[in-house]
């Protein structure tokens, strides 16, 4: 890849941009981007299901510290896989200062994704983050720069101190990250800390710094974060209401449709005008997915656009096969419906739910779940009336949540989305009754227009079938 890309792939959902795609889509000259959503979880269930294909383990001998490797190892590989009935192991819930144990499984969960996406082609490599999931921010970070990764791209919040962590760690250099507390002052320590010298076993020479992508939905987040970050930022995507996962809410009063839907309107669109006056380069993003529409970017004067939805569905994706297959009927029937959820995410954000029998799309599927959250990437971190630093999630038991001191009225509607992700890649956890958690597919509005990668007769499609589509090549 010579300069900017003009096709970002988007880092999607929990694991279905993983290594597989997004290597596949550098390879062929665009930006792949891994997600870098709960790797740790992701990581340590693919030790525990044997390593299949010895991938973990071709990754894990590339990394620079091999007695962190051990112990990982040690503490998660199962040969020949656990046992069909055997749950997961539960990993310690994301806290401020989480401990050394799951900072080095971060670490290395995000080394290894970000080496193997690498691997056979010498193009960059992108990871994705979302802001909201602060508290693994510095040890992933961290572990992407250790394999080399190229650009890191962040939304979902504003990730203003983003920048100045990168640069600290291009040296190796103690870094910290402000955690969003509610109720906590200023007097309050907040701060997450990760200091990369108290795990390095030799030293290192210096990191080559990756660019920083922030991913926004309004001018004011644009001109935020050129004038107020710690360090560079390198461009922006601009993400409009259509793209699948998380939606920035409306501006304004919130307003629904008959159906229960978000309506967005006019003040929800980006002035382009103003983007460009900021000097730095732009990748459009939500509905971008034709050749028709990157003319029509390029034109703006964007750099090209990122396209999430129409990866997600083709088969290097890790999206469950029969997920796939099943939608992708769906949209070519003329009968897939995506729908922007108001209350499914535990953020408050907005969040796109593909509508498919036997997820939690459908509230029967939901309902016959028992509330529990044992994940916490989602959680909220509050000051307790003692001043210590508890944590809660709207999708937890109403009645725990409420004790905590939340409003019962913000657990209506809530959904586990951090369980349900890893069960739409295949990584449900089974619960003691032998229930096995149930999948949530997250989509952008694209999904109806799908058929356009698909040849006549089929139903299957690749990665490098969705860049000849939208580059003619």
């Amino acid at each position: 890849m010579s300069g900017s890309p003009t096709i970002i792939q988007g880092g999607m959902g929990v694991g279905v941009s993983s290594w597989r795609l997004a290597g596949a889509v550098s390879g062929l000259g665009q930006l792949g981007v891994v997600s870098g959503v709960a790797l740790d979880q992701i990581f340590a269930r693919r030790l525990q299901d044997g390593d299949p294909g010895g991938h973990m383990r071709r990754g894990v001998e590339k990394f620079p510290f091999q007695h962190l490797v051990e112990r990982v190892w040690k503490a998660y590989y199962i040969p020949g896989g656990r046992a069909a009935n055997q749950p997961y192991k539960r990993l310690s819930m994301p806290v401020k200062q989480s401990s050394p144990k799951i900072q080095v499984l971060c670490m290395l969960a995000n080394f290894v994704e970000v080496f193997l996406a690498r691997e056979g082609h010498d193009n960059p490599v992108g990871i994705n983050y979302l802001e909201k999931i602060q508290f693994p921010h510095l040890s992933s970070i961290y572990g992407a720069m250790l394999a080399g990764v190229g650009y890191i791209l962040m939304g979902a919040g504003i990730p203003l101190k983003i920048p100045d962590v990168i640069d600290r760690f291009i040296n190796h250099e103690s870094a910290t990250y402000p955690l969003a507390v509610t109720g906590a002052g200023e007097a309050d320590d907040t701060t997450l800390r990760f200091a990369p010298r108290e795990f390095m076993e030799r030293d290192l020479p210096p990191l080559e710094r990756p660019k920083f992508i922030a991913i926004i939905a309004s001018n004011t987040l644009a001109t935020t974060m050129v004038k107020k970050t710690g360090g560079r930022v390198d461009g922006f995507v601009i993400e409009g209401p259509t793209a699948g996962g998380h939606n920035a809410p409306p501006r304004g009063k919130l307003q629904l449709d008959e159906s229960g839907e978000i309506i967005y309107g006019e003040r929800d669109s980006v002035d382009l005008e103003k983007i460009r006056a900021l000097g730095l380069p732009f990748w459009l993003a939500g509905g971008y997915a034709s050749p028709e529409k990157l003319r029509e970017a390029l034109a703006a004067g964007a750099k090209g656009v990122q396209i999430g939805t129409a990866f997600a569905f083709c088969t290097e994706s890790a999206l469950r096969e029969d997920y796939k297959r099943a939608l992708v009927e769906q949209a070519v029937a003329r009968k897939a419906h995506v729908r922007t959820d108001p209350l499914a995410s535990p953020t408050g954000f907005p969040f796109k739910v593909a509508q498919m029998e036997g997820t939690i799309s459908q509230d029967d599927v939901y309902e016959e779940r028992t509330r529990i959250c044992d994940l916490g990437y989602l959680r909220e971190a509050y000051k307790t009336p003692s001043g210590r630093i508890a944590y809660r999630c709207p999708s937890e038991p109403a009645n725990i949540y409420v004790a905590k001191g939340g409003a019962i009225e913000n657990t209506v509607g809530r959904k586990c989305i951090c369980n349900a992700l890893l069960a739409a890649v295949g990584l449900p956890q089974m619960r003691e009754d032998g229930s096995i958690e149930p999948s949530i597919v997250t989509s952008g509005d694209d999904l109806t227009e799908i058929e356009r990668f698909l040849s006549p007769g089929r139903l299957t499609y690749s990665a490098a079938d969705v860049i000849s589509k939208m580059t003619g090549a």
